[in-house]
């Protein structure tokens, strides 16, 4: 079953992260929104902004969407991501489990295939 609603607040995330657009990526979570990624557990926009900003300076990632299930409050996707690590281009997949409220993310838990923690 797909809840298109959710499916485009999915595809929105990924578009404004693949364009770098941190105000677009920031404004799709809640104010109170939780990212798990590996070992880092960053809480709240202030916090999501910190975190998007560096990665996008610094590893320069891009997504693609694979597969996506959604229902009226929650997403699980499987994700291709391109990044930079130590000037090499990586590949990875990923798996993201996202909670919604409101239309926006209120929790997300991505896993890297091998590990979560880049670098």
């Amino acid at each position: 079953m797909i809840d298109s609603a959710v499916a485009a607040a999915v595809h929105d995330h990924v578009r404004a992260f693949n364009d770098r657009d941190v105000d677009a990526l920031i404004g799709g979570f809640t104010e109170d929104a939780c990212w798990i990624t590996g070992s880092t557990t960053v809480r709240g926009r202030a916090e999501l902004t910190e975190l998007f900003s560096g990665a996008m300076s610094g590893l320069l990632p891009t997504l693609v969407v694979r597969s996506l299930l959604a229902d009226a409050d929650r997403a699980a996707c499987q994700l291709v991501e391109t990044l930079t690590v130590d000037g090499e281009e990586v590949i990875c997949s990923i798996a993201g489990f996202y909670e919604f409220r409101d239309g926006r993310i209120a929790s997300a838990k991505i896993y890297r295939e091998g590990s979560a923690d880049v670098g």
